[in-house]
């Protein structure tokens, strides 16, 4: 099977820099993307500012093919947005790799030839086979590996408390969002001028929503912005600001606090949303009885989470929680940490029973929070590296991400025992912006 190309799904920042590794270690890489061109999900938040700097957002392997081709580094300290990132590295990265590349190619099933994951017999003979769908209809790509890049962009978290859509939410979806809105174009703009706006969530992507908004308000005072948070109280929402070691991060988190203290802001904690009620205008309600009346639109940023069903047919190992690969899951886990750190790790704790089978970028994640893409570069180098052979190199994991200066000991809240603390509410995704980035975000691949 060592001639069968290694499969990677997703053409985001971690999908080509696994192909960028792969293509240093000699091994040929197929890239397979649903979306027209290179970055498509980046694309979707281009308006946002990451809390990366150029410096930590781009792959070495994919730095030093691009450098065969010519290309320039941008200036290390500066911090791209979304629109950057895509159109200075991720799609020039794209067409280095050429051919190895292909869009409009959507992965809809993943399985050994010839087997199904109740099968034992000769399994780790035969070689993956990867189900596409694209013009000409479904077809079969054979696969010595593949690595599941594809992020979770597509699959954003409900309005719903319980993690399903609160009834009425999906018969008012043309007035709820799911991800942040553009406020410089002039049609988002109107929307939400002059409107009662509900943000809720309380990740990056939610503050820098009411960063926004407020700067809205002030220009049109008849904007009205009240913020959802399911947590008890604020509490450490804000993070570490001047100790937050990504200094964007840190400093959306100043402004965001001082947004809400203007007074412009109605905040309301405790709630989480058990209905949609739509009339003329919206009403949310709490599973307690709390009602936020006359709702013009809801900004619902509450994270993301991966889309398993097309990898129905391999053996994966999910964390029953985080749904992430179980190995990774203690490391990631946000009721546990709260300081942005993050312990190393590679292909060990990203392996599963089904040999050749990897979940890389925010997808390994699950519904943990707050990635960053040095973590999914860090990740494609060690399943290269062992792909490759090359065990050594494989494990030899050294990765320090920056803190966010919260040491609260109690996950994503301050909340007091007695409360319930919805610590998976939030996801941003990673880079620092959103994939949902570190937003002023964090990446999708």
């Amino acid at each position: 099977m060592n001639g069968l190309p290694v499969v990677v799904v997703g053409a985001g920042p971690v999908g080509l820099a696994a192909a960028a590794e792969l293509v240093e270690r000699g091994i040929e890489p197929l890239v397979l993307e649903r979306g027209e061109q290179a970055g498509t999900a980046v694309a979707q938040w281009r308006h946002v500012r990451l809390f990366s700097r150029w410096a930590e957002l781009v792959d070495p392997a994919a730095h030093r093919l691009l450098q065969s081709n010519g290309w320039r580094h941008p200036d290390e300290d500066a911090y791209p947005t979304g629109a950057d990132w895509v159109e200075q590295y991720v799609r020039p990265l794209a067409d280095a790799l050429g051919d190895r590349v292909r869009f409009g190619t959507e992965v809809v099933g993943v399985a050994r030839r010839g087997r199904d994951r109740v099968v034992d017999a000769e399994r780790e003979s035969e070689p993956l086979m990867v189900h596409v769908r694209n013009a000409s209809g479904v077809e079969l790509l054979p696969a010595r590996a593949v690595i599941d890049a594809s992020g979770t962009w597509g699959t954003p978290n409900p309005l719903g408390g319980d993690g399903l859509p609160a009834p009425g939410e999906l018969e008012s979806a043309d007035r709820i969002a799911y991800v942040l809105p553009d406020l410089s174009e002039p049609d988002t703009r109107k929307r939400y001028a002059d409107a009662h706006v509900v943000v809720a969530g309380s990740g990056h992507s939610a503050l820098t929503a009411l960063v926004a908004l407020d700067e809205l308000a002030r220009e049109r005072p008849d904007t009205r912005v009240t913020w959802l948070l399911r947590r008890g109280r604020i509490g450490d929402t804000f993070g570490g600001g001047d100790a937050d070691q990504l200094p964007a991060r840190g400093a959306l988190g100043q402004q965001a606090e001082a947004a809400v203290q203007s007074g412009r802001i109605d905040v309301v904690t405790g709630f989480r949303t058990e209905r949609v009620e739509r009339g003329d205008r919206l009403a949310l309600v709490s599973a307690e009885g709390q009602r936020i009346d006359a709702v013009d639109e809801v900004i619902a940023l509450t994270g993301f989470r991966p889309d398993l069903s097309w990898l129905s047919e391999v053996r994966l190992e999910l964390d029953a929680t985080l749904q992430a690969p179980v190995a990774l899951a203690p490391l990631i886990d946000p009721n546990v940490h709260s300081c942005g750190t993050v312990y190393p790790h590679g292909v060990r704790e990203l392996s599963h029973p089904e040999p050749g089978v990897y979940l890389a970028g925010m997808k390994s994640y699950g519904r943990a929070p707050t990635f960053l893409a040095l973590t999914g570069y860090e990740q494609v180098r060690s399943i290269a590296a062992a792909l490759a052979g090359d065990q050594e190199s494989a494990e030899r994991v050294e990765l320090v991400l920056p803190e966010t200066g919260v040491c609260s000991g109690s996950g994503l809240t301050d909340a007091s025992a007695d409360e319930p603390v919805d610590a998976l509410a939030e996801q941003d995704g990673c880079c620092g912006a959103p994939e949902e980035p570190v937003m002023a975000k964090a990446v999708s691949t």
